[in-house]
C-alpha cells in the first residue's frame, strides 16, 4: 500500500516535485511517523537524504526499505546534541519531537529539548550550510483557540503552566528561534502549522497512541473504545498523503519563504462522531478488500477529559490553498479505510 501512496503524493506535488531531484536534505525526526514518509518520497524523487532520529518514538521499520538506497543515509542521534556533517545540505526539515498528547506528562523535559535545543542545533546546521530551513509546528500553538476556523494571524490562548504547555510553549518558542534566525542570519525559513494528523505508521501502543490508531486498534480488537469528556470536543483530521504533499510544497516552493502555513484538514468531527464511524468502518466487511474482519463488538466508554484539552479545532487553510495550490484530497471515510488496512496487514 505504501508504494501506491507514495507514488500518490508524488503525482500531487505537479511540479514542485522537479525541484527536490539532487538537493541534499537532512530530516530530523526522519524515522517517525510523518518524518518516514517524508524521507520516502524525497529518496524516490532523487534527493539525498540525511535521515536524522535517536529512535526514543521513532522506529528503523519505519526506514528499513530505505536502508539499502545509495541516496539514503540514517544517522541514529539526538537532535538536541551538537552534529556536524560534511556533505553540504540544501535544505532541513525539523520535524523531531515527541507529539502524542499521552507523552506530554512523561516526557515533558524531552518535549521542550527537542523544540528549543533541537532546533537551535537544527538551525544552526542550516546556517552554516546556507540551507533553506522548514519547521514543523503545530495547531498546540493556538491552544484552546476561540477563532474558529483559526487563521495564522491568531496568537493563541495557551495555558504556559498546564500540563499541555511543553509542547505548546515549546512549539511557540520553536517558531520564534525561526524568526530569529531569520532576522539575524537571513535564512531562508518557512513554519508550518501542523493540524491533525493519520495514516499508516502511526503508533497506537502506550504512550505513543493518538485518537485514530487508538480508535482502530480498539475496535478490531473489540476492546472499548475510550473516549475523554462526552465526546462533544471537536478535532478536524488530514491523511498522511495529504499531509506530507503540503509539507513538501511548502518546503520546496520558490514562493513559500518566509511563510507560516496551516497545513490540515479544515473538515471538523466531534470525538464521538469518530467513534462510531470507525466502529462502523470496522464492521463493514464489503468496504474493505479483505474479508477477515472480525465484526467490531466495541462499547463507547468514557473517561475524565484531559487539563486544557482544546474544545474545537479546525484551521483556516486559504493560504495553503492560495500560496500551495494544496488542499486535502482524501477524506476521513477513505483515510479510515485505509488505516484499517493497514492495522490489519501488519496482524
Amino acid at each position: 500500500m505504501n508504494k501506491k501512496e507514495i507514488e500518490e503524493i508524488i503525482r500531487n506535488l505537479g511540479d514542485i516535485s522537479k525541484s527536490i531531484e539532487e538537493k541534499n536534505v537532512l530530516v530530523t525526526g526522519g524515522a517517525g511517523f510523518l518524518g518516514s514518509w517524508i524521507c520516502e518520497v524525497l529518496v524516490e524523487q532523487g534527493a539525498k537524504v540525511i535521515c536524522l532520529d535517536n529512535l526514543v518514538s521513532g522506529l528503523k521499520s519505519n526506514v528499513s526499505s530505505m536502508r539499502d538506497r545509495a541516496n539514503f543515509k540514517f544517522v541514529q542521534h539526538d537532535v538536541t546534541q551538537p552534529i556536524f556533517f560534511d556533505e553540504t545540505i540544501d535544505v532541513v526539515m525539523h520535524l523531531a519531537s515527541r507529539a502524542s498528547p499521552f507523552e506530554f506528562e512523561k516526557y515533558p523535559i524531552q518535549i521542550l529539548k527537542a523544540n528549543t535545543l533541537g532546533i537551535w542545533v537544527a538551525l544552526g546546521i542550516a546556517k552554516k550550510h546556507n540551507a533553506r530551513f522548514l519547521y514543523t509546528s503545530t495547531s498546540e500553538i493556538y491552544g484552546d483557540a476561540k477563532e474558529i476556523p483559526t487563521t495564522e494571524e491568531y496568537r493563541g490562548n495557551v495555558n504556559p503552566i498546564g500540563p499541555r504547555s511543553c509542547y505548546d510553549e515549546a512549539k511557540r518558542c520553536g517558531e520564534s528561534y525561526v524568526i530569529a534566525y531569520k532576522m539575524q542570519h537571513g535564512l531562508d525559513t518557512r513554519i508550518a502549522r501542523i493540524f491533525n494528523t493519520y495514516g499508516p505508521r502511526m503508533r497506537a501502543e502506550g504512550v505513543y497512541g493518538r485518537v485514530i490508531p487508538r480508535f482502530v486498534e480498539q475496535a478490531l480488537s473489540n476492546k472499548p473504545i475510550t473516549i475523554f469528556g462526552d465526546g462533544s470536543q471537536t478535532r478536524s483530521f488530514c491523511f498522511v498523503t495529504d499531509q506530507v504533499e503540503g509539507l513538501l510544497k511548502l518546503a520546496f516552493s520558490e514562493r513559500a519563504e518566509g511563510e507560516v502555513v496551516n497545513i490540515g484538514s479544515d473538515k471538523e468531527i466531534t470525538i464521538l462522531e469518530l467513534a462510531k464511524l470507525v466502529k462502523n468502518l470496522s464492521l463493514k466487511k464489503k468496504a474493505l478488500p479483505k474479508k477477515n474482519y472480525a465484526e467490531s463488538s466495541s462499547e463507547m466508554e468514557f473517561h475524565p477529559l484531559p487539563e486544557d484539552d482544546p474544545l474545537r479545532r479546525k484551521p483556516d487553510i486559504s493560504k495553503a490553498k492560495k500560496l500551495l495550490d494544496w488542499e486535502p484530497k482524501v477524506n476521513l471515510e477513505e483515510g479510515l479505510r485505509r488505516m484499517i488496512e493497514w492495522f490489519e496487514a501488519k496482524k
